[in-house]
């Protein structure tokens, strides 16, 4: 992995309410990763938009912020998404909303289209702050897959990055990789044998994916494995949820096909519910 996997960060800009903490987040992110940001607009550029920015951005003149603002119109998906290409960015960030009445967030049609065809990383931000919030505990996806090391690799690059405290790997193992049916005592016992033989498994390789990143990334977190038994996509979403994760690191799907949108593909549970910001890598 590259030490440096963000070297362009994009977002989508709309002038709307949570305006500054958007600009905020993605400002703050660029400075920590020494990261050019692009800001999209989709609509006609005006003096006021332009000075609104900058009047906006000059917090973070100080740390000698780089950044360049696009306007364009159009399809907002077609013209977000050719951005992202045309001036190489590998994070967009596009910001979540929140159910009427209901503390749940979701990502949009308009975002969860982009989300689906970008060939960039994504950070799915559900609730955008001015202030800086610590990011304390990161949960990252270790499920068996060629995406996974790189996933793993970028979550402990932002951890350091950060400065969060924990970083928990979490590998989803599915409920049919125990052919056990348990109906008794013997049978319960020898479930749990060969859960605990797939755990052991499953650390020794994720222990294994840890060796090959720079110690620099590694030395200042306390690190977690964590062995799970369920549904992908779910059962890491809802355990990000339980312990308050600030930061949820995932693949993105290795294909999104006409039926992966029928029927719910592991990162369509997160979409659906988000349980905490998300990182969704390409």
């Amino acid at each position: 992995m590259s030490l440096k996997p963000f070297k362009s960060i994009g977002i989508g800009v709309a002038f709307s309410p949570n305006l500054k903490a958007n600009l905020y987040e993605a400002a703050r992110l660029s400075v920590l990763f020494d990261a050019k940001l692009v800001l999209i607009h989709v609509g006609e550029e005006s003096e006021d938009k332009v000075k609104n920015l900058k009047n906006s951005l000059n917090t973070f003149k100080k740390d000698a912020l780089n950044y360049e603002v696009i306007f364009k119109t159009g399809d907002p998906v077609e013209i977000i998404l050719n951005a992202t290409e045309e001036h190489q960015i590998d994070l967009l960030i596009i910001g979540a909303a929140k159910r009427e009445k209901l503390v749940k967030y979701y990502v949009g049609s308009i975002a969860r289209k982009i989300t689906r065809q970008a060939k960039c990383a994504l950070l799915l931000l559900i609730k955008p702050s001015i202030e800086r919030i610590p990011c304390q505990h990161i949960v990252v996806n270790g499920l068996k897959d060629p995406k996974t090391e790189q996933a793993i690799a970028t979550a402990f690059y932002v951890s350091s990055k950060l400065k969060a405290e924990k970083l928990t790997i979490v590998e989803e193992v599915k409920q049919n990789e125990i052919a056990i049916e348990v109906n008794d005592d013997k049978s319960l016992r020898l479930a749990n044998i060969q859960k605990e033989r797939i755990k052991n498994r499953e650390n020794l390789r994720i222990n294994h994916i840890i060796e090959n990143i720079p110690e620099e990334h590694t030395k200042d977190v306390a690190i977690k494995s964590q062995p799970i038994f369920g549904t992908q996509g779910y059962s890491i979403g809802h355990y990000a949820q339980i312990v308050r994760a600030d930061l949820l690191v995932m693949n993105a799907p290795s294909k999104m096909t006409f039926w992966d949108r029928l029927f719910p593909h592991d990162i369509e549970h997160i979409l659906a519910e988000l349980p905490t910001d998300v990182l969704i890598i390409q």
